[in-house]
């Protein structure tokens, strides 16, 4: 879903589930990912902007699979001077 809305560039998705484990999402059976993401959708947006976009994207799976998400959602400029 997420290759489908931003076409990115860059897509890493690190399930970090069992560094939770005894937490309370992690009881209920809910993960905890680590997403960056490298998108075009990004330019000129701030980063509660591309949140907003992510989580949209992921829409239903928020409620039923993830209790935690650390994004990182950059655009290809940004990604490029990163290195």
């Amino acid at each position: 879903m997420l290759r489908t809305a931003f076409a990115p560039a860059e897509l890493l998705v690190k399930d970090q589930s069992h560094l939770h484990e005894g937490h309370a999402g992690a009881q209920e059976g809910k993960g905890h990912f680590d997403v960056t993401i490298v998108s075009e959708h990004f330019d000129g947006l701030n980063r509660i902007a591309r949140h907003r976009l992510v989580y949209d994207a992921l829409g239903a799976f928020m409620e039923s699979d993830i209790h935690a998400l650390r994004i990182t959602a950059l655009s290809p400029a940004e990604r490029h001077a990163r290195g």
